[in-house]
């Protein structure tokens, strides 16, 4: 049996300041870089990528992999014309050269699902466009998809099956990996398509109220799991609130035996989403208070309080370098905190040619934003930025930050990075020799992956909204390209197509509904 294996991931934030290009997938900081066809095997093995699950259920059911290559970049702006281009190029014509070699008997793709580019809002579904076009409309293939994935009806309807992670943080993509490609094999096997029954839901939900370690989406995977026992799949995606196109948004897709088991299916969850929805509300504190908060607690804890820059996530589209944070830490004298890790090459130059020991002053951060903090501190270490991730949502993948260092400013210390990385995983601090459980406050660019390897360490942990593109409230876009069906926040009943097209009548409240 012969399956072809490719992937191409990217989370496209709308809003955000720098776009995405060709480069930032080459060195992308967390993950391997781009992996042509010669060598994605080998560069997936001991990776968390869900293409490295797919691969080892393959190799346990004796089937030939042909790969296509595969690759990743940090969530940013949209992909540029140039990158969509060259990577869909290469992996159509790896697919192409397959299909001279022999038949294939099916195709994986681990895909993101939240990826706009350029020319294609709904950029994986352009994907599988192209994809379809060269294989034809019988030819199996499965997914593996993000559940911030902006899942739309031309993704379900192009792919047999897509299965979306379960978790957030995601420390379950090799399981999800190897559970797509043994519905690929039984997608195979049957000979024919399940039915499928799609949904889109009708708000938003900020990306702080996603997390799959609390209520109320704890309680929803919970149902889903139990939904899951009467259908072959239950695809669950949270949406992307910042992709400004008609597919944002909440989706499901049940694949089923019959399409009565997919729609039940598909409706009891979706209801019991809605009957959830006052729940995503909130859970975010400003700068100051939250920086107040976790000087509070700090006083008298025995674990350190970790403190979430949520705006500034490198995971969610942000560029890892606005100081709000690390300006309201130094104001309010912040002993034994540390923030990391600052994306600000230039800085991280400075003080490597300063050298250990020396006091620097820069102006550091803000290059997409053009508000850098002015400061003066000591060298405290320097670092390649060269290790390997140990956390349960990136164990085995290989990081390379570039050239960082360690800087004091006060009683506050910054790691400075030279490539931009979310920071999910201790060993960002570690590396550079800082041991996040032996800090006062750990503050660390992220929206909610940080909870998988830091919440277990902390006394306490604090979301706080300091200035950045990743906003906590979605509604504050300048959305204008949604669907009119869509309401930007939970618990509000007024719908996007009403915010655009409708202005209120004089003397009409602004929040008074449809």
């Amino acid at each position: 049996m012969r399956i072809a294996v490719g992937g191409f991931l990217h989370e496209s934030h709308s809003f955000a300041p720098i776009a995405t290009n060709w480069a930032d997938f080459i060195k992308p900081g967390g993950l391997p870089p781009l992996l042509r066809p010669p060598a994605m095997v080998e560069g997936l093995r001991g990776t968390s990528a869900c293409a490295a699950g797919a691969l080892t259920e393959a190799a346990e059911h004796d089937v030939t992999v042909v790969p296509l290559g595969w690759t990743f970049a940090n969530p940013a702006g949209p992909v540029t014309r140039e990158a969509f281009e060259r990577i869909s190029a290469m992996i159509v014509y790896a697919l192409s050269q397959a299909l001279d070699d022999g038949p294939l008997d099916g195709i994986f793709l681990d895909l993101h699902g939240a990826m706009v580019s350029d020319d294609y809002p709904d950029a994986e579904g352009e994907l599988l466009r192209r994809i379809r076009a060269v294989v034809g409309p019988a030819l199996p293939i499965a997914a593996t998809l993000d559940p911030h994935a902006n899942m739309t009806r031309q993704m379900a309807e192009l792919a047999d099956v897509l299965v979306p992670y379960r978790t957030y943080p995601h420390v379950d993509m090799l399981a999800v990996g190897r559970r797509a490609m043994k519905l690929l094999l039984a997608r195979i096997a049957r000979g024919a398509p399940w039915a499928l029954e799609f949904r889109e839901l009708d708000f938003l939900i900020p990306i702080t109220s996603q997390c799959t370690m609390v209520d109320p989406m704890a309680g929803v995977m919970t149902k889903r799991a139990e939904l899951e026992q009467g259908v072959v799949e239950l695809a669950y995606c949270f949406g992307f609130p910042y992709a400004d196109f008609a597919g944002c948004g909440q989706a499901i897709a049940a694949y089923g035996e019959t399409p009565e088991a997919a729609a039940e299916a598909a409706d009891a969850l979706a209801k019991d989403i809605a009957g959830r929805e006052s729940a995503f509300i909130g859970g975010v504190q400003d700068a100051a208070e939250a920086v107040t908060d976790a000087l509070r607690i700090a006083a008298n804890a025995k674990k350190p309080v970790v403190l979430a820059d949520t705006q500034d996530n490198p995971g969610g589209g942000g560029h890892g370098d606005t100081t709000g944070l690390l300006a309201e830490l130094i104001r309010q004298n912040a002993q034994g905190a540390v923030i990391a890790p600052m994306n600000d090459a230039e800085s991280a130059e400075a003080c490597h040619k300063a050298g250990v020991g020396a006091t620097v002053r820069l102006k550091l951060g803000g290059k997409s934003d053009g508000v850098p903090l002015e400061v003066e501190g000591v060298v405290e270490r320097l670092a390649d930025g060269k290790f390997t991730l140990t956390g349960p949502m990136g164990k085995g993948n290989r990081a390379d930050l570039g050239p960082t260092a360690l800087l004091r400013i006060g009683g506050v210390r910054v790691v400075i990075v030279s490539r931009k990385m979310q920071a999910h995983d201790q060993s960002i601090f570690q590396h550079i020799g800082v041991e996040p459980s032996e800090q006062k406050i750990v503050a660390v660019k992220s929206s909610v992956h940080f909870r998988a390897h830091f919440q277990p360490i902390a006394e306490s942990v604090i979301v706080a909204a300091a200035p950045g593109p990743v906003v906590a409230d979605p509604a504050t876009l300048p959305f204008t390209s949604l669907r009119e069906s869509i309401r930007l926040r939970p618990g509000d009943n007024r719908r996007f197509g009403w915010q655009r097209y409708r202005r209120p009548a004089k003397g009409e409240a602004e929040n008074a509904g449809e």
